[in-house]
């Protein structure tokens, strides 16, 4: 997803730290350059040593003090060559000297086989102990005062909390910020760092990848007598950066089979290639650099999540298991969340109109400079008035309503789960169907509904909790009304609200299915209808059937026969003013947010063609399908 064309959204992504000002404002590159080298030692194409003499190259820039400093310390996959024209060099020195002015070392490395790090390249493959020697080296510099917090979103933030299971004496703290690429299995969530949801792959990594992963074939690689000046002569002509041809994404996912769309877009060779072909449960899974619900954690940690972000679902599970599974009780009570109402890594686009897809939010600014610094000045420099006891534990942005709020915990305490039954006459097939969610359970002898999926015309993804796959999906909420006049959409809704009801937790989902194929999908899509008819989607979800009893082994199906199906859940924060009502679309596909099942039973990767699947859903006393929403009534 990010190449030099792509530079300032990949810078975005890469540091996390530039204030929102510079998004409004372009910085000037060499007058930034100039204040930071009046207050700052630079130090850039460091080659730091791992244990197994890999290098990895890193830009320094630290006060000009005899006095010893604390770090900020990120590491990225992306290119952060300074030498460079335009806004991504200015704000590289832009957060460097934001640094800087507070006291901090900032510490910038690229991950190995990245750029000029040596050694090879693989997503979450690296070695969790490259982050634990960086660790150990930068500690003991003579300038570092020992203690090293870790920032970053996205790429930057998800190496982070394998890492944090080091548990390393120097790595005093964390800000991770939409870190779900790096959550492998944690509770009921097996994605395996957002590769996949509910057994389907999510198809973002197709995109990212091939603008990110390395072909060794096609990678210069340095001599090892080169030395750090040698290196920065080179990058300020010579910087490593491919230039990706651009690629038509919403036609490229449609390629079939899946496993060759990058070879068709005629991209790089790389980690794809091995990653499409693994299971939910494959035991590679389990030996880079994902975190899993059965590691130890022990680092206080600043968690950023974003309600349209792709993977917010396992993000605050982990924030709750780590508050209730990290080594010790200092640990666990040092877990903090905020949750904003914006897109992957975008929290510092929200103005004083928000407005996330085509839907305004309202004014969900935060100053997040402030409580990424006084975090860090609380851990890394022991200034006890940035105590963050002193502050909420969790703050969450309740749409609808417009505004933040707080909790002791996610979800809130007063959010009590409610139960609203799927109910039709076997007509509920799109938006003038005859669906409706009801508080009460479904008559005895209700008919099932039942639509057509074919995998050759599936429901295209309009809107929604993605990142990175180009043009093929823009995120956030968009009007639905629209899609769901589709007839394998199966509409759910609820009668108008008298009273406002606000909606702040996890959103669980069970079906009653059944089908004639072996194998296929059921989607989900939690849905606030205005008045007016306006239906803005808030989260979506997916279960591939065979998946149903576990994701460690596959179960097909067996042609009329019903089954239970829980779906990963959804999580929002929405305030449902009076007049709105709750809607829940029920289909077969959400393409390419997910990739399509062919329906065949088979390994879906490799196939070109796939099969029409006759699918239903039943909802009776017996197969009640439901949803449950945690509802704060106000």
């Amino acid at each position: 997803m990010k190449n030099r064309y792509a530079g300032a959204f990949a810078l975005f992504l890469l540091l996390g730290m530039a204030r929102f000002a510079h998004a409004q404002t372009p910085l000037n590159a060499a007058e930034v350059l100039q204040q930071l080298e009046q207050i700052a030692i630079i130090e850039q194409k460091v080659m730091m040593p791992m244990r197994d003499g890999v290098r990895l190259a890193t830009d320094i820039y630290r006060p000009k003090t005899d006095g010893r400093v604390p770090i900020i310390f990120s590491k990225t996959p992306y290119n952060f060559n300074n030498w460079g024209d335009g806004e991504q060099r200015a704000n590289n020195y832009q957060t460097a000297l934001d640094a800087v002015k507070r006291g901090y070392a900032y510490v910038v490395q690229n991950e190995r086989g990245k750029f000029f790090s040596e050694g090879e390249w693989d997503i979450l493959g690296s070695p969790t102990t490259d982050g634990y020697d960086a660790f150990s080296w930068m500690a003991k510099q003579p300038w570092s005062n020992g203690k090293i917090g870790t920032l970053g979103c996205s790429s930057t933030a998800e190496w982070q909390m394998a890492v944090a299971a080091l548990d390393h004496p120097a790595h005093a703290a964390m800000v991770a910020q939409g870190f779900g690429a790096g959550v492998g299995r944690v509770g009921g969530f097996m994605e395996q760092g957002n590769w996949y949801r509910g057994g389907a792959q999510q198809m973002l990594f197709t995109a990212w990848l091939y603008g990110t992963q390395v072909d060794a074939m096609a990678r210069p690689v340095f001599p090892k007598a080169a030395t750090s000046e040698d290196l920065a002569r080179v990058s300020r002509f010579y910087d490593l950066a491919p230039e990706m041809p651009k690629v038509d994404w919403a036609q490229g996912l449609r390629h079939l089979p899946v496993q060759d769309i990058i070879k068709n877009a005629n991209g790089q060779r790389g980690v794809y290639d091995k990653m499409i072909v693994r299971k939910p449960n494959d035991p590679d899974w389990y030996k880079g650099g994902l975190y899993h619900d059965n590691m130890p954690f022990g680092v206080p940690s600043f968690w950023f999540a974003s309600w349209y972000d792709v993977s917010t679902g396992p993000n605050l599970a982990l924030f709750n298991h780590v508050r209730k599974n990290a080594v010790d009780e200092a640990t666990r009570n040092a877990q903090y969340l905020v949750i904003a109402p914006t897109l992957h890594c975008a929290y510092k686009r929200a103005t004083a109109n928000t407005v996330v897809g085509e839907r305004s939010v309202g004014d969900a600014r935060l100053n997040y400079d402030d409580l990424t610094y006084g975090w860090f000045d609380y851990f890394l420099k022991g200034e006890t008035a940035k105590d963050p006891a002193k502050m909420p534990r969790v703050r969450y942005y309740t749409m609808g309503s417009n505004k933040w709020q707080t909790s002791e915990t996610w979800p809130p305490a007063n959010a009590q789960m409610t139960t609203y039954y799927l109910s039709s006459g076997g007509r509920a097939n799109s938006l003038y169907g005859d669906g409706k969610l009801l508080a009460t359970p479904p008559a005895a002898t209700e008919k099932p509904d039942a639509f057509t999926y074919d995998p050759a015309f599936p429901v295209p993804s309009y809107g929604g909790n993605v990142c990175c796959t180009g043009n093929a999906v823009q995120g956030g909420a968009f009007d639905q009304h629209q899609m769901e006049t589709r007839q394998d959409i199966l509409v759910y809704t609820t009668e108008p609200f008298a009273e406002g009801v606000e909606l702040s937790g996890n959103i669980e989902t069970t079906l009653y299915v059944a089908s004639d194929a072996k194998d296929t999908d059921f989607t989900v899509k939690l849905v606030d209808v205005y008045p007016d008819g306006r239906a803005y989607n808030l989260d979506e979800t997916i279960l591939r059937a065979r998946y149903r009893e576990g994701f460690d082994k596959a179960v097909m199906m067996e042609k009329g026969k019903v089954y239970k199906l829980t779906l990963s859940p959804m999580a929002t924060s929405n305030f449902f003013a009076p007049g709105h009502r709750i809607r829940i679309e029920v289909s077969s596909s959400n393409f390419p947010r997910f990739e399509r099942n062919l329906n065949t039973g088979g390994n879906n990767y490799d196939e070109t063609k796939g099969i029409v699947a006759h699918n239903q859903v039943f909802h009776t006393a017996k197969y009640p399908s439901q949803v449950r929403l945690p509802l704060v009534r106000k």
